[in-house]
């Protein structure tokens, strides 16, 4: 099956073929994807990244075809840089370039080649940051349903882009990052880094333990917040605001993608 590479900064995954239809995620620069269905103008893509579905507009990307088996590196942080038309482009830590020269200031997506600004180097593409840390970054983004990147982000968004800058893969949706890694089962015995999950009924909420008591979490807008045994409890509404359902570590073993 052929595959693609976006060659936007996100172009949004929603539920149907109109943008009306909900915004469920997005599809970030560099990640390759398979086309699965098509509707007018509309195309359903399946992201290699997380495996996660939607339909986006085609008005919104180019379909690159991209056949190479090398490895995208994750920006960490936000890098200027110019198409082959000379038109400036933004991209948002989460995005994946390839091919980087850090002497040509140049970088590819598939065969195109784009320029960086003079700043770019190796810092933009690694880290040994802790987990806590890269979630740190990102505090105050304002929340978008279905965001994944700094400028808009969810819940999950926030918790798969941490990861995702650290080299580990996690799965799109709160529900299934819940699923993953091994159970703390005392929040006592948590560590920084591991992942907290929220619900009543079912899990629909995630945060990431930044150190004993505190959580970085993305509701209303990325921040800290008290955590215990009950909750997240939220200072300015002297109350809880979610439900603590299972905490979960994640191995920090970085993954060949």
């Amino acid at each position: 099956m052929e595959r693609f590479i976006c060659d936007n900064v996100y172009v949004p995954l929603r539920s149907g073929p109109t943008h009306k239809s909900e915004m469920l995620s997005q599809i970030l620069f560099g990640e390759r994807y398979t086309i699965t269905d098509s509707s007018g103008s509309w195309t359903k893509i399946r992201n290699e990244f997380d495996n996660f579905c939607g339909w986006i507009d085609s008005g919104h990307i180019r379909h690159l075809p991209d056949d190479s088996d090398s490895c995208g590196h994750v920006l960490n942080r936000t890098l200027v840089c110019h198409k082959e038309d000379k038109t400036r482009l933004v991209l948002e830590p989460g995005c994946e370039i390839f091919n980087p020269d850090f002497e040509e200031k140049t970088f590819t997506a598939g065969k195109t080649i784009f320029r960086a600004s003079q700043e770019f180097n190796m810092k933009f593409i690694a880290t040994d940051d802790k987990l806590q840390d890269i979630a740190m970054r990102f505090i105050n983004s304002p929340y978008i349903w279905g965001g994944r990147v700094p400028s808009g982000i969810d819940c999950s968004g926030l918790t798969q882009l941490a990861f995702k800058i650290a080299g580990i893969k996690i799965p799109r949706d709160a529900a299934d990052q819940a699923c993953e890694g091994t159970l703390v089962s005392f929040l006592e015995e948590a560590l920084a880094g591991d992942l907290v999950f929220f619900g009543d009924d079912r899990i629909t909420h995630v945060g990431m333990l930044i150190s004993r008591g505190l959580v970085i979490h993305a509701s209303g807008r990325v921040r800290i917040d008290q955590i215990d045994h009950q909750g997240i409890f939220k200072r300015e509404i002297n109350g809880y605001s979610h439900t603590l359902r299972t905490i979960r570590r994640i191995p920090a073993v970085r993954q060949e993608r």
